[in-house]
């Protein structure tokens, strides 16, 4: 069924101010099969737990460790050529400017905060100036990074996940001189959000002529590289205390504008080498996930969610006029076949609607697609979320 865009672009505005104004709990059903206007006008209130639970956030704080999808302003003070502090990144943003953000407006953890209850979090470079409050949490993000230190490289600095995770270790002094004793039931509470592996693939294993890993590695053995190392990095974290992790797997690359593009790809179709890549990563991903919550140490006190954006991603991209989308194999902002051989340029005009477009650039999905991401986590099923969504963790 057909929806016009005046009545989708009400309801995308309408939600992200209900998500402003609101810290409360949204039951989504059978979003798979409804449009986006039906998903935001028929979310229900359900009944607060108790008389507070409307003034609290539902975690004390959100940690933030990803790319490019999730990066909220610090690669602005990198030598980096992966920046997007420049219009029209931010057209659709709070004061229509550009922020870092990659996307035209929001980031998937941008609206998990809002639906969280949580205020907006800082970038970690921000609060290297001091001022800052971190005890809501902070976001170590950075475009172009990886699981892997030479990940990116090319494209100049950024904050691979070993950095980020070193990062904290600045943000955790400065929170144990603020709240002392109370930090270890702190970050047992807080929730931690990874979204990493992208650029492992778009930005090494799939430019051979940058990258020498896929002469190294078949797919399967480059897969169980990066959850080693991935790994590795996340006990890490949990070492210093985090309790509550969700780990986002790897979307279906092989449908990006920049690989349409690359390689060609007939309308309609993706790149489905890269996707069966993706897949490889996020089945491991998932199996870390499950090993991690019945393991004797880390199954005692924790707990893992996988969050299956790969899955999300891909109904939306089969199901696109359920969701209220026209557009799914082109960026709104780009240039050349797909509009993914160069990505949104400075002051490049954008689409006109963009709500009705998956993809925002060549390789970033637009704020109308990260919302629908952002309620699936929140309180999908356990297809969307596994073992279980972040509402249910939230009351662990």
């Amino acid at each position: 069924m057909y929806h016009s865009h005046e009545s989708l672009q009400f309801s995308l505005e309408k939600s992200i101010s209900n998500l402003k104004d609101m810290r409360l709990s949204f039951t989504v059903q059978s979003l798979a099969f409804v449009p986006l206007f039906v998903v935001v006008v028929h979310a229900v209130v359900i009944a607060a737990e108790d008389e507070n639970s409307l003034e609290e956030a539902m975690f004390p704080a959100m940690f933030v460790f990803g790319d490019s999808l999730v990066d909220n302003g610090n690669n602005n003070r990198l030598n980096s050529l992966a920046r997007s502090n420049y219009l029209p990144y931010g057209i659709d943003f709070d004061g229509g400017q550009p922020t870092g953000r990659f996307s035209n407006g929001k980031t998937i953890v941008d609206f998990i905060g809002e639906l969280l209850g949580l205020p907006d979090i800082p970038a970690f470079m921000e609060t290297m100036d001091g001022g800052v409050d971190v005890l809501r949490g902070v976001n170590y993000a950075s475009a172009a990074g990886g699981i892997l230190e030479e990940t990116g490289r090319h494209l100049g600095e950024r904050f691979s996940m070993r950095r980020q995770v070193e990062n904290f270790d600045k943000t955790l002094m400065e929170i144990s001189r603020g709240i002392g004793s109370s930090v270890t039931e702190y970050m047992a509470k807080s929730l931690v959000v990874v979204s990493l592996g992208n650029n492992d693939y778009i930005n090494n294993y799939l430019k051979p002529s940058l990258f020498l890993t896929s002469s190294i590695y078949n797919p399967t053995s480059f897969a169980d590289l990066l959850v080693s190392n991935f790994t590795s990095n996340l006990l890490e974290l949990y070492d210093k205390g985090f309790r509550k992790f969700v780990l986002a797997g790897v979307g279906p690359l092989g449908c990006i504008p920049d690989q349409l593009a690359a390689r060609a790809v007939p309308p309609g179709e993706c790149v489905e080498s890269v996707n069966e890549m993706a897949e490889l990563f996020n089945n491991r991903l998932k199996s870390l996930v499950d090993r991690l919550n019945s393991d004797n140490k880390t199954g005692r006190d924790a707990i893992f969610v996988y969050g299956n954006t790969y899955g999300a991603a891909v109904d939306i991209l089969t199901n696109p006029i359920d969701y209220g989308f026209e557009v799914t194999d082109r960026g709104c902002c780009g240039v050349g076949r797909n509009g993914g051989e160069i990505t949104c340029l400075p002051l490049a005009v954008p689409c006109a609607f963009r709500d009705r477009h998956v993809f925002w650039d060549a390789f970033h999905p637009t704020q109308a697609f990260n919302l629908i991401i952002a309620l699936r986590a929140f309180n999908g099923s356990k297809s969307d979320c596994y073992p279980i969504n972040l509402l249910q963790m939230s009351r662990l």
